[in-house]
């Protein structure tokens, strides 16, 4: 007998564990969705109760409530404040993408000094309905103390309301907008427009307090520095002043410019160097056009002389008496009297010419001579006034300093008094970057209870409440009630899934071929055939755990199934301390199987055909005092082996494992065994605690069956799988077709 089964892909003997982990991992995991799915259809029932159970809390809690009056005013918070005056606030402005200033502003909406602004401006604290409205009279009566309440409690009395009034009101901003609703909710409706008005005022006027406040701030500090400024300037100016006069340093505007906030100065000696320079420039100038004058006048006729008018006149007339003069030549003798006249007046015209050209000249001489002492003395001049310039800058060093330190005291002193003066304007005007929009009024529908919403949660509470408690209930389970997650769970493969069947006679229903028991077996007989290399095991154990799991009608029904394909099939009840397969096929119980163990009766005789069945059947026999002595008798594998001569397959139907000895014993004797589990039946963990009992005692599982299955009250997924075999050719009430 081989221990293991016989693989027909490889021809191989695989251990059976490792078939089962290959067979696992070869059908797949089931999604997790899917788990979640067939959880929720498995418990749908306690899902269900739980969402009943919710939606009438919800009803009832509806019924109950004290209807509440949501009254809301709407506010625009802008960014700034309308510009009346164009100067700038003690606040920061903020940018277009700060979010931190608006999440600042909800956060003061929500602030409990506004709250208990609000108490105070509608005299809460001391208003015993308003604390009874809210249910707080106790806390009323302690703080108060039942009379008149001290200044003490009075502060307590306004925090407390304050606390009230804010666990009711809501702050809401618009996506997208500039607008928040203030919204507050009491029993009462007018009550509720009232806070949600004076909540929206309180917060306006808070914020201009607050502005304000930085406002008069600002203004003291800025006084305080500005005196002490004005000290100081006052000083630098008195220091300036008085180094000057004692260095002579004198210093005059400068063509009415500004300069660091002053008119820009140049000191006396600068103005004047400047002014004697440019007129040594212009004297040297001068002189050199009367000394290029006076050299042109050196070879000839200078410029001046030929546009003299004088001289331009005497050299026409010349001109003319030397022209008449040449012509009286060429017709009269020197001596002619009109020739002598015209050569004594050409004699008197070039005498004038001669005398003009020389007092030109001598001018010309006078100007070069009275350009080049006037250029010399300004050059004396100038050199004198560099000397004392470059002095007065070595004396204006220290002149300069005191005058940056005047400088900056100005400047400090006129920014602060600029700042001064725009605060003072700013905090005049008053402005405010927040407006009421929309004043509240009383509903006049209560905001809750609101039924739908109500049920609605309670539909939600009811279902989270019943899958948390299915989900509970799974994970506490360890019942196998899921065929594809049995082999993960009992370690062994999975040969069938029988359906739960309440008939009595199950000859009968095995009988009706289209019947869902007999659909279930076939599959089950039909993996056997193929679990050894020569078919359906020649031995075969049928146990289980404990007992009613089905374990003897398996056996019964897998010898029924062998036997129809035509082999001879022998049913032993190997269960001599219960048997029941006598009882299934209608025979007596007086002899079989523990005779023959205990020697008293030999095999002829024992063995019995099913009427009717071309099966037989081998009874327990009558309940022996140690059954699992007799099964460790070699009379047990004689008794086998002479069965096997006779019969083609012999199937045992064994006692369950769990505390007692008999079934290991028998499958450490047979071919194979197949393990019966039924379906929320028994743990998980005592299905394996019982197969590990059969592995130690060499048993060669083929596998397991799931018994009492029901698909409708099982995991969802099975309907295709397993409802359409065992529902064909049935009618809705459940008769043949």
């Amino acid at each position: 007998m081989n221990d293991m089964p016989f693989n027909k892909e490889n021809g191989k003997y695989t251990p059976l564990a490792d078939r089962a982990r290959g067979d696992a991992a070869d059908s797949g995991a089931v999604p997790l969705l899917t788990q979640y799915i067939r959880m929720v259809v498995r418990w749908r029932w306690l899902i269900i109760g739980a969402i009943g159970v919710a939606l009438l809390l919800g009803v009832v809690l509806t019924l109950l409530a004290t209807p509440r009056y949501t009254a809301t005013t709407q506010i625009e918070i802008a960014r700034e404040g309308a510009r009346i005056v164009e100067v700038n606030e003690v606040q920061p402005e903020t940018r277009a993408g700060e979010q931190e200033f608006y999440q600042t502003q909800y956060g003061l909406l929500r602030s409990q000094s506004l709250a208990e602004r609000v108490v105070r401006q509608l005299r809460l604290a001391e208003n015993r309905e308003f604390f009874a409205m809210f249910g707080k009279t106790s806390k009323f009566e302690e703080l108060s103390g039942g009379g008149r309440p001290s200044a003490a409690a009075r502060e307590l009395l306004v925090r407390a309301a304050g606390e009230i009034l804010l666990d009711n009101v809501s702050i809401n901003p618009m996506r997208q907008s500039r607008l928040v609703d203030i919204s507050f909710t009491s029993p009462d409706p007018g009550f509720s427009a009232r806070v949600a008005n004076a909540w929206a005022a309180g917060f306006i006027r808070s914020n201009l307090e607050r502005r304000y406040e930085a406002t008069s701030y600002a203004r003291q500090f800025l006084e305080q520095r500005l005196g002490e400024l004005r000290a100081r300037l006052e000083a630098s100016e008195r220091q300036l002043v008085g180094y000057a006069s004692r260095e002579a340093i004198i210093n005059i505007p400068v063509g009415g410019g500004v300069g660091e906030g002053r008119p820009v100065e140049r000191s006396l000696t600068a103005e004047s160097l400047a002014a004697l320079n440019t007129e040594l420039a212009s004297a040297t100038a001068e002189r050199i056009r009367a000394q290029s004058r006076l050299r042109g006048s050196g070879n000839g006729a200078s410029a001046e002389a030929l546009t003299n008018n004088a001289i331009a006149n005497m050299r026409s007339r010349r001109a003319e008496a030397a022209a008449e003069y040449s012509r009286l030549m060429t017709q009269f003798e020197p001596e002619y009297p009109p020739a002598r006249a015209l050569a004594a007046q050409i004699q008197q015209l070039d005498a004038s010419i001669s005398r003009e050209e020389n007092r030109v000249r001598a001018s010309i001489q006078n100007a070069y001579q009275d350009n080049v002492t006037r250029e010399r003395s300004l050059s004396r001049d100038v050199e004198g006034l560099k000397q004392t310039f470059l002095d007065q800058r070595r004396r204006s060093i220290q002149y300069n300093i005191f005058q940056r330190d005047v400088d900056t005291n100005r400047q400090l002193y006129d920014g602060l008094l600029q700042r001064y003066k725009e605060i003072g304007i700013a905090g005049g005007v008053g402005t405010n970057n927040v407006s009421i929009v929309d004043q509240a009024t009383p509903p006049e529908k209560p905001s809750r209870p609101r039924p739908l919403i109500n049920l609605l949660l309670a539909l939600f509470a009811g279902a989270a409440a019943g899958i948390g408690l299915a989900f509970v209930r799974e994970q506490i389970d360890e019942t196998v009630a899921d065929p594809g997650d049995f082999e993960r769970r009992i370690g062994v493969p999975l040969l069938g899934v029988v359906p739960n069947s309440e008939t009595e006679d199950l000859l009968a229903e095995l009988k009706d071929p289209k019947s869902i028991l007999i659909e279930s077996y076939l599959s089950v007989q039909t993996n056997l055939a193929f679990s050894t290399d020569h078919g359906t095991p020649k031995s075969l154990m049928v146990t289980s755990t404990r007992p009613a799991e089905g374990k003897s009608i398996t056996a019964f029904a897998i010898a029924y199934t062998i036997a129809r394909n035509g082999s001879r099939t022998l049913l032993i009840d190997g269960d001599m301390r219960s048997p029941s397969v006598h009882a299934e096929v209608g025979i007596e119980n007086n002899r079989g199987l523990s005779n023959y163990l205990s020697g008293t009766s030999d095999l002829g005789g024992l063995v019995r055909q099913v009427e009717g069945e071309p099966f037989f059947v081998l009874p327990a026999g009558p309940q022996p005092p140690n059954a699992a002595e007799l099964l460790r008798s070699n009379r047990f594998d004689a008794l086998i082996a002479e069965l096997l001569t006779k019969f083609d397959h012999v199937i045992i139907d064994s006692p369950p494992v769990m505390g007692l000895a008999d079934a290991p014993i028998i499958a450490s004797r047979t071919e194979a065994a197949v393990f019966v589990l039924e379906a929320r039946g028994v743990k998980a963990r005592i299905a394996r605690l019982a197969l590990n009992r059969l592995r130690q005692g060499r048993a060669q599982l083929l596998g397991a069956i799931l018994t009492k299955f029901e698909a409708k009250k099982s995991n969802f997924g099975y309907g295709y799988d397993y409802g359409y075999g065992y529902g064909y050719g049935q009618t809705d009430e459940g008769k043949k077709a």
